[in-house]
């Protein structure tokens, strides 16, 4: 028997799993008691329902609310089975600022450490725009109105990045926390981006991405990554095995989706193909190094021609959408045409390298690459062939349109190479029924099998939570005048220490442009996202305890205890946008409204309030500012139902 590898005895002629299972009870019901932990019983319960999907290697959907202790119990068993099957769990998070939540001091990881003395070597594994892309930093040195603060990056970089010598000792460096002055503004000018080349970079070995995959890749327990980052190593896995690469992500033995309710827009967004023609022409005129015949010339030629007439013809058949970065394509007959030369010198292109690779003309290793990249847009071209098979938008940055392909729907692909694997998955939410119904995410993921257990919140909420919403909309005063006397009228009340959500980024900069006229709130002080990295922005906030965090990403994850979050206010219901992407869904669906949006408003609206209540001595108010809400009946009756048991609202009058 050995207890070195375990925290417990475990002889392996016993059922690891069940066994485990009884060590988790005594952990909860001996253990952290004795050290002044409260027992919980629905933290009990959630440890012996995930005793079953791990014993069965099943996924589970587990609804906790705030105050379960959800977080410690997934960890338990994460952890532990990591070490019986020799190799780690993986910790998907909804973003970056959950990521940051898990590791912080105090947190949960830090907890098991301390009165488990169960040491956890949990590494992180951010996206690749969390890290500076050294080509990217080079270009833009002294060519930027952003010189000074870019060129202090560039000096804080480790000797080793530009040393000619061989490298002899590094550590990761370059994540986005490091640089936590930069605003999303300037440090997207510096960032890893899709459009990057890392397989022909000639930094690669010296990247703080590169050193920083290495250094996750050993963790023995846990590797801790965001859902996007996940869903990109699901994507990319085949075609990294072919280009010699290893995967984002090693071999695990579980996977934990935090905030799981989230998981398909990041399984969207890591299934859409990005093309760029600077980019496309970049990359093919790369044949054009070696000792190449006439032909294939002349074939690259008229690719790059064709791309140019594509995204000139994507200017003519655009049209922005309010509240969205996003812009509809209108698919015409000349659009289609041009998609369709555009594949068919793809396939002449290659064709031709079939015969170059046998005169051996061109770089092995760089042809393969390009080979790679031209099936990759010949899938996401190929798209456009299969009526109503995929979703396409448009984006303009920095006097560029980028043109967005996705497939219409990920199920198939994530029930092949996710929830098929014959591993445990764990879905863990305070908000993943609608209804209590698990369908609504089960459905939009593809998940077939699955057990599951929904248990509420032990907070006594009536007595805890104050819960508003604005009056109906009076005439001769805008909507958003209302709201922002509405809001600044509580902040007074509660001194700051508030969050207020935003449903899109131009209401959130609407909002920061007029709060500055309403003398009111002169005295307040509000911090916004975008400003400044997303964790370091959340510490100054717990630590401003009278401040106010304005947010359009922070409606699940945050968790601030204490005064320093005491008002929760929603400034506009967060039904989904009017995208590409959604209104795909909706045309599919016979009831949009029902079926789409309104699940969507809720899970958002719960998710909000959410933030508010964090321990058993928290208190304060909550306010939704929308005008609409009186317009919009089933939505009114559908939230007040959702509402913590005790908790009814009142009407702020304007």
């Amino acid at each position: 028997m050995s207890t070195q590898r375990y925290p417990f005895a475990y002889d392996p002629a016993e059922p690891f799993v069940s066994r485990l299972g009884e060590w988790v009870a005594d952990v909860f019901y001996d253990i952290l008691p004795e050290s002044g932990f409260e027992v919980r019983d629905e933290q009990i319960f959630m440890a012996y329902q995930l005793e079953r999907a791990y014993g069965d290697k099943k996924t589970i959907m587990a609804e906790a609310g705030v105050g379960t202790g959800k977080t410690l119990v997934y960890l338990l068993y994460a952890v532990c089975y990591a070490r019986y099957t020799g190799k780690p769990a993986v910790i998907a998070c909804a973003d970056e600022s959950l990521i940051e939540q898990l590791v912080k001091p105090g947190g949960d990881i830090a907890k098991l450490a301390e009165h488990l003395d169960l040491q956890v070597d949990a590494r992180l594994g951010k996206s690749p725009d969390q890290y500076v892309c050294l080509n990217k930093l080079s270009a833009v040195r002294f060519a930027d109105e952003d010189a000074q603060v870019i060129e202090e990056v560039h000096e804080s970089l480790p000797d080793f990045v530009n040393s000619p010598g061989t490298l002899q000792a590094f550590h990761p460096y370059g994540d986005r926390k490091q640089y936590p002055h930069l605003n999303d503004r300037q440090w997207n000018k510096i960032n890893w981006d899709p459009f990057q080349d890392c397989f022909v970079c000639p930094k690669r070995q010296r990247c703080g991405l590169t050193l920083s995959r290495d250094h996750y890749r050993r963790s023995k327990d846990i590797i801790i990554c965001s859902h996007d980052y996940y869903m990109e190593h699901v994507w990319t896995y085949e075609a990294r095995k072919r280009e010699g690469q290893l995967p984002l992500l090693p071999d695990h033995s579980s996977v934990v989706f935090d905030e799981g309710h989230l998981l398909e827009e990041a399984a969207l967004n890591a299934l859409s193909y990005k093309l760029k023609h600077r980019i496309f022409e970049e990359l093919v005129t790369r044949l054009l190094e070696g000792e190449i015949r006439e032909s294939l010339a002349e074939r690259v030629d008229e690719a790059i021609e064709s791309s140019e007439r594509l995204f000139r013809l994507l200017d003519t058949y655009t049209v922005a959408i309010p509240g969205s970065e996003r812009k509809e394509v209108r698919i015409e007959p000349p659009l289609l045409r041009e998609i369709e030369r555009l594949t068919n010198v793809l396939d002449a292109i290659g064709e031709e390298l079939v015969f170059e690779s046998g005169l051996f003309s061109l770089d092995g290793y760089q042809m393969r690459v390009v080979e790679e990249h031209l099936d990759m847009i010949q899938t996401a071209l190929s798209l456009f062939r299969k009526e109503d098979g995929y979703i396409c938008w448009a984006e303009e940055n920095e006097d560029e349109t980028t043109l967005s392909i996705m497939p219409r729907t990920v199920k198939e692909i994530l029930n092949e190479r996710v929830f098929n694997t014959g591993i445990p998955i764990v879905f863990s939410s305070a908000t993943l029924s609608v209804d209590n119904s698990f369908r609504y995410v089960a459905d939009s993921l593809g998940i077939d099998d699955f057990v599951s257990f929904s248990v509420a919140s032990p907070y006594d909420y009536a007595d805890k939570m104050q819960m508003k919403i604005t009056d109906e909309a009076t005439s001769g005063h805008p909507e958003n005048e209302n709201r922002l006397r509405d809001a600044v009228s509580l902040l007074q009340a509660s001194g700051g220490r508030a969050l207020i959500l935003f449903r899109t980024m131009e209401e959130l900069r609407t909002f920061k442009q007029d709060i500055v006229h309403v003398p009111e709130a002169q005295g307040l002080r509000f911090m916004y996202e975008g400003d400044r990295e997303i964790s370091d922005l959340i510490a100054a906030f717990q630590q401003d305890e009278e401040s106010v965090l304005c947010s359009v990403n922070l409606w699940e994850g945050l968790d601030v205890p204490g005064p320093s979050l005491s008002n929760v206010m929603i400034w506009s219901l967060p039904y989904p946008p009017q995208d590409p992407v959604f209104n795909a869904k909706r045309n599919a669906s016979s009831s949009p409204y029902e079926e789409i949006d309104l699940p969507y408003m809720l899970l958002r609206v719960k998710q909000g309030l959410g933030r508010l209540i964090r321990t058993s001595s928290d208190s304060g108010s909550a306010a939704i500012l929308d005008e609409s809400l009186h317009t919009k009946k089933e939505a009114k009756d559908r939230i007040a139902a959702l509402l913590p048991e005790g908790v009814e609202w009142t009407t702020l009058t304007h």
